[in-house]
């Protein structure tokens, strides 16, 4: 499984960043960062999980309407997907430990958590929105999801305009990972 190199997460990184490191080394820490923010994800989205999962025996659960019965479906089965993509990694490394693919396990790693902050997302969304919608009514659970939403696509545009700022003054690498 071969990776070019603009597969990599920090392809567009600075070769010349002021880090003494080997490739190596720089995919060692990549995956250590990497097994960090999954250890971050992975938790809220168990916990979500376990919340979802305790919903069918409240009393108030037989009294969901259509709606809010399919909402909760798809969050359990969206719940399900997204911590199978926060485990991919840590399985794919294990399989391949020794195998000297680094690089390909990195990449990969990477596709799979961008994947799963997808998915975490979806499933806030959906709660807020579950939620809202059992405890006030349909509209508040619009409103709270579509703000939610909001929220989220403004924390996902934020680095690209660091990056963006970064670029207009390319000449100061403080900072730089």
């Amino acid at each position: 499984m071969a990776v070019e190199p603009s597969e990599l997460p920090d392809a567009n990184a600075v070769a010349n960043d002021g880090r003494d490191e080997t490739e190596n080394q720089r995919m060692d820490r990549n995956w250590n960062e990497l097994l960090q923010e999954l250890r971050v994800t992975q938790t809220g989205t168990q916990i979500l999980s376990g919340f979802m999962l305790t919903l069918p025996f409240q009393a108030r659960f037989v009294a969901l309407d259509e709606f809010e019965h399919g909402v909760y479906v798809v969050l359990v089965m969206l719940a399900a997907v997204t911590i199978v993509l926060g485990l991919a990694p840590v399985n794919l490394h294990r399989a391949l430990f020794r195998h000297r693919l680094k690089p390909s396990i990195v990449a990969f790693a990477h596709r799979a958590l961008r994947a799963q902050l997808v998915g975490v997302s979806l499933i806030v969304i959906g709660t807020v929105l579950l939620v809202l919608d059992v405890a006030v009514g349909r509209w508040a659970g619009v409103l709270g999801a579509g703000l939610v939403l909001v929220l989220i696509v403004v924390a996902a545009a934020v680095p690209r305009m660091i990056d963006h700022d970064s670029e207009v003054g390319a000449g100061d690498t403080v900072g730089r990972d």
